[in-house]
């Protein structure tokens, strides 16, 4: 056993040092995705040079079935397959070498098939090192690759991936209904920034100061949204470029949304996927818009994909680095006060999670807060110390010595120290290597902005209601409007009036929004103009004031649900199905009940992104958690690829399973269900 592990040992090593003694250089794949069967075929062809005598090479590929494998032109190839990796074992020499692989596989993960028909949607989610589950690549990201993606598909949907779009072949008489896509980079990435989107897009294009091309994608249900969601794009493009003083290193930049994506968005080289979520009307942009998560991957482009960190310890450099350049051009959009008040906001969520997070920034186990928001806090410090023009000297001395390659904090501090004599030794210790977080010393930064120090005499001081009635009517900025509302939810009202009459007197949506989430408890003195709320640009705001209304003056919810009933709020519908259970409630609306539960079953369905399908059920399960129609789509939601869904549809499950008429009617339905759902209900009905 022990010769065994030791072997294994060595392998492992020897293929962590393969980047120094080979070097991956271009590949060209030939890529086949199926959507009724969930899998992707394809030919792909690396090639690579061997600088100095290796034994194997190794090239990660998970799950995958071969049909062929040839190096240089050899048929008769020695290698081995492992549920991971393509090990090479012999025909290897010294200089130029081509493999060539022809696979198939139905990925498990990072490639994902959404929706049918015209509401088809492909895409992939490399984060990391998961490119390889769905096209033989490299989990290390130390191997940089220039990539040539083609792909072959039905002619109806829009097909993006990295790069340039060379070529759009015409499809030949034997196949009309499909064509073939052809992506070229000119330039080497990580693999798992190589990405794959099909769907459904209208476009829209842009060009930058500096001639990049930009494209914008929506859906094709969403044309209408372009301008709210991609608003700001080409000014933080252009601030971005000047700010980082290195142009944008990439020829074309596209973004696209897609459905049930993982995360607010990911930088993939020159295409960046976000979620539908961000897909925003102009009065949802209000509530929740793509500004900072489209500013933090465009930053990406530069600070993760032309360098790279070279391991987990150092992933602050990527993450930091996007996080405080997305501030930087929310300041140029949105002004010094925003930012600082983003900058106090980390600042007290990274001091609140100090007191049980000890894990500092430089370490690959550090948490997402310490690598963005720390991380970003960090370089806020040393922006400040050394000046903005050396900063950026330093930044852009970095990008060019680096550019296409690895790097670590060192690195980085290096270039910082021969540019401006800092002591990057100090500052990596305290900001990077200490656990924690320097409340005191970044309250010295924050208070170098005038409305800061405001906020923070605010807070320290006891004010009389005509003084903070006095502040609400003046041209504070609107977060300290909303600290005093929500700092007097809890006086008597006949107190508090003269606050919620000054804050409602603003007409700023966000102030306006925090009455409406502090006022539960609606006095008849405010009613007439706490209504005025259900037309305020925010959809967050007209369903609080809904919900509110209606409990506090119940005579009156058919008027208030008469005055909403076209309201479909945000993408995820949250305004129109807390309007379908308050309808389903009313007796008023008693003739259209059926109509209501039936429209909730239905944006329960699979046929919905999961924040919509959520919503239906938790609503659904308060209405009647026995309806067997309930059930299925609770059940079904657990085989969703979004973690945050499946979770949420387990822990229901096995809460309501407690009750035990409940448990018998799932028993019930296992034995007149088909075979999988059967599946499905007894993998819950039998764990312990």
């Amino acid at each position: 056993m022990f010769r065994i592990l030791l072997a294994l040992f060595f392998i492992n090593i020897s293929f962590a040092q393969q980047t120094d003694k080979v070097d991956f250089i271009s590949c060209e794949a030939l890529l086949f995705p199926d959507a009724s069967s969930h899998s992707i075929t394809g030919n792909v062809t690396y090639i690579f040079e061997i600088k100095n005598e290796i034994d194997s090479i190794k090239i990660d590929a998970k799950n995958m079935i071969f049909s062929a494998i040839n190096l240089n032109d050899n048929t008769k190839l020695k290698y081995k397959l492992t549920e991971n990796h393509i090990i090479l074992h012999d025909g290897l020499r010294k200089g130029l070498n081509a493999v060539t692989i022809k696979y198939s596989t139905k990925p498990k993960q990072t490639l994902y098939f959404t929706g049918e028909g015209e509401n088809l949607q492909i895409w992939t989610q490399g984060q990391g090192k998961y490119t390889s589950h769905w096209l033989p690549s490299f989990d290390d990201v130390n191997e940089k690759v220039i990539f040539k993606i083609s792909v072959y598909f039905d002619n109806k949907f829009q097909v993006l991936s990295n790069g340039n779009l060379v070529k759009k072949v015409s499809p030949k008489q034997s196949d009309e209904k499909k064509i073939l896509w052809e992506f070229e980079m000119k330039k080497p990435l990580s693999s798992y920034l190589v990405m794959l989107a099909i769907g459904n897009f209208e476009k829209q294009t842009a060009i930058t100061k500096s001639v990049t091309p930009l494209e914008f994608y929506l859906d094709k249900n969403d044309v209408s949204k372009f301008e709210p969601t991609y608003r700001y794009s080409k000014e933080m493009f252009d601030y971005l470029e000047q700010e980082i003083g290195v142009k944008y290193p990439w020829g074309i930049y596209r973004q696209v949304p897609v459905r049930d994506f993982l995360y607010a968005g990911m930088e993939n080289t020159t295409s960046t996927i976000f979620s539908q979520d961000f897909v925003v009307d102009s009065i949802g942009f209000n509530d929740r818009n793509y500004v900072n998560v489209n500013a933090h991957e465009l930053a990406h482009q530069w600070f993760g994909d032309l360098i790279t960190a070279q391991s987990g310890k150092h992933h602050w450099l990527q993450e930091g680095f996007a996080t405080y350049y997305a501030l930087l051009a929310e300041r140029h959009i949105f002004g010094d006060d925003y930012f600082y008040d983003e900058l106090n906001d980390y600042a007290e969520q990274l001091y609140r999670a100090s007191k049980t997070d000890t894990i500092p920034v430089m370490n690959e186990k550090a948490s997402s807060l310490s690598f963005y928001k720390k991380g970003a806090w960090a370089l806020h410090v040393l922006r400040e110390d050394i000046g903005a023009k050396n900063f950026q000297k330093a930044v852009k001395k970095y990008l060019k010595k680096y550019q296409y390659k690895n790097v670590n904090t060192d690195d980085f501090l290096k270039i910082v120290k021969q540019v401006s004599g800092y002591d990057v030794d100090n500052f990596k210790k305290l900001w990077l290597e200490k656990a924690g977080f320097e409340m005191e010393i970044a309250q010295k930064y924050l208070s170098r902005n005038k409305f800061i120090q405001d906020y923070f005499a605010l807070k320290k001081s006891k004010k009389s209601l005509a003084e903070l009635t006095e502040i609400l009517k003046s041209d504070a900025y609107y977060s300290i409007k909303q600290y005093i509302v929500y700092q007097t939810r809890n006086i008597p009202f006949e107190e508090r009036k003269v606050i919620i009459e000054a804050a409602l007197a603003t007409n700023d949506i966000l102030v306006r929004r925090a009455v409406a989430e502090s006022t539960p408890i609606i006095p008849e003195a405010i009613k007439s103009q706490f209504e005025t709320l259900l037309d305020d640009n925010s959809y967050v705001t007209n369903e609080i004031a809904l919900v509110y209304l209606c409990m506090n003056f119940p005579e009156e919810r058919e008027k208030y649900l008469f005055q909403t009933r076209r309201l479909l709020g945000n993408n995820d519908k949250s305004l129109r199905i807390t309007w379908l259970k308050l309808a389903y409630e009313t007796p008023e609306f008693d003739a259209q009940k059926l109509d209501y539960y039936l429209e909730l079953l239905h944006y329960a369905s699979a046929q919905y992104e999961s924040s919509i399908r959520q919503n239906a059920l938790e609503t659904l399960l308060s209405i009647d958690f026995m309806n067997t129609k309930v059930i299925t789509q609770l059940f079904l939601a657990t085989k969703h690829h979004k973690w945050q869904f499946t979770l949420f549809a387990r822990t229901k499950i096995r809460e309501l399973l407690k009750n035990s008429e409940y448990r018998a009617l799932v028993e019930k339905l296992a034995t007149t269900s088909d075979d999988s759902m059967r599946e499905l209900y007894l993998k819950f009905l039998n764990e312990k």
